[in-house]
Parts: C-alpha cells; sequence; structure tokens
C-alpha cells in the first residue's frame, strides 16, 4: 500500500504554507492599526479621499460606497463599485486614506485597460471552477487504484493549477495599485511626505499577504505533484 496511506511528509508543505499567509496576515493588522491611530493633516476620509482621486483620473463612472468587515475593501470593475470597510470609508487616517487609494488604483488600471488586470479578470470563471472541482477530483482520484484514479487526479492538478495561476497573475495588480496609490496621493496633496512613509508601510504590509498567498498555492501545488509521482511509482 502507498506511503501517503499511512504518513504524508509532504504535509510540510501545506504548514509551511499557512506559517506564512498567518505571519503575513498579522503583519497587515498591526501595520494597518498603527497607521490607524495616525490621522492624516488634510482631514480626508478614505471615502473622500477616494472620490478626489477618482475624479482627478478622470473617472466619474465608478461609484463609492461603504461595506461592513474590517480590510474587506475591493474594486469590482463589473459593475464599476468601489467598495470601502467600516475602518477605512470614514476614517481620517493615513492607513485609511491609504487603503482607499489602493482600491482606487484597481479603477484606475481598469480605466487604462491595464493588461494584468484584464488577465486577471479573464481567468476568474475558471479559476473558480478550478477551485471547486480540483479537490473533489484529487481525493476520488486517490481511492480509485485504476489508470481511471491517475486521470482524475491529473485532471484536478490541471485544475488547482488555475487556481495558482490566478494567484500568481495577481502579484503585480496589486503592487502596480499599490504604486500608483502612493504616487497619486503625493501628487495630489491629500498626504504629505511623512505621512507616505506610513502609507507605505501599510501597503507594503498589505502585498505580502498576496505573496503568501501565491507562495502557499504553489507550494500545495509542488505538494500534489509529489503525492501524483508517488503514486504512479
Amino acid at each position: 500500500m502507498p506511503y501517503y496511506y499511512y504518513f504524508d511528509p509532504t504535509y510540510i508543505l501545506v504548514i509551511i504554507g499557512a506559517v506564512i499567509c498567518l505571519i503575513a496576515s498579522a503583519k497587515v493588522k498591526s501595520t494597518f492599526k498603527k497607521f490607524n491611530k495616525v490621522r492624516s493633516m488634510s482631514g480626508m476620509t478614505g471615502a473622500q479621499a477616494a472620490e478626489r482621486i477618482l475624479h482627478a483620473a478622470g473617472i466619474y463612472d465608478v461609484t463609492v460606497q461603504h461595506i461592513s468587515g474590517n480590510l474587506t475593501d475591493h474594486y469590482d470593475p463589473r459593475n464599476k463599485t468601489l467598495s470601502l470597510s467600516d475602518s477605512v470609508y470614514g476614517s481620517a487616517s493615513v492607513a485609511a486614506v491609504g487603503v482607499a487609494a489602493h482600491e482606487c488604483g484597481h479603477a484606475i488600471q481598469h480605466q487604462q485597460s491595464y493588461a494584468p488586470l484584464t488577465i486577471r479578470s479573464a481567468i476568474v470563471p475558471a479559476a473558480n471552477f478550478g477551485s471547486f472541482i480540483s479537490w473533489p477530483l484529487i481525493v476520488i482520484g486517490f481511492f480509485i487504484t485504476s489508470s481511471t484514479g491517475s486521470l482524475l487526479i491529473n485532471i484536478g492538478i490541471l485544475c488547482f493549477s488555475l487556481t495558482v495561476l490566478f494567484q500568481i497573475v495577481t502579484l503585480p495588480v496589486e503592487f502596480n495599485a499599490s504604486n500608483r496609490a502612493v504616487r497619486i496621493l503625493g501628487e495630489t496633496g491629500i498626504l504629505g511626505e511623512e505621512e507616505l512613509r506610513g502609507t507605505r508601510k501599510v501597503l507594503g504590509a498589505a502585498a505580502l499577504t498576496y505573496v503568501a498567498g501565491a507562495a502557499s498555492a504553489i507550494l500545495q501545488l509542488v505538494r500534489l505533484l509529489i503525492l501524483s509521482g508517488g503514486r504512479d511509482d
């Protein structure tokens, strides 16, 4: 009987990925909490800063709305809606303004047809389907000892690869949005140079969560490939 029925040493890759994600999550939360206590000198809230940035970029068809939650901020290109969370929408902190500007960066990417964002949007349906179907196929495949089982596993791994691809494509999208945010905040004078240092730290910590997510997905893919190879042997 194959070794993975008894002990799976590759599970260490999953643990490493989980630890990386936990560290990144803790980092962004602590950094945001620190700079959420620093009020911007302009006194503009996240929502007000978002409106000003969008209008400065010539964007008037994006709706800025308030959503519940903490750091649940996002831009939806499907309906051109920029959603800001409880800790960002009405807050005038350096952290809140930075996060709002980051989401505006996505709206500007959409307006300018930024290639990585276009690619990411195009693969969302495939990535969602791959994430949904991959594990059932892989688990069922490992319980079937015939060639059919190997086929199901390989199809499952291929589907999971779409999720990994999405994570990788997300990286340039997020880094570019953060770079745009810092530049725009400086050019518009919404934040001063000293305040921008804090914003860079907040957005830098947020970017690490995407790097951690991609790393975790890649480690999981490597694990699946090792298990699949062990089964074939």
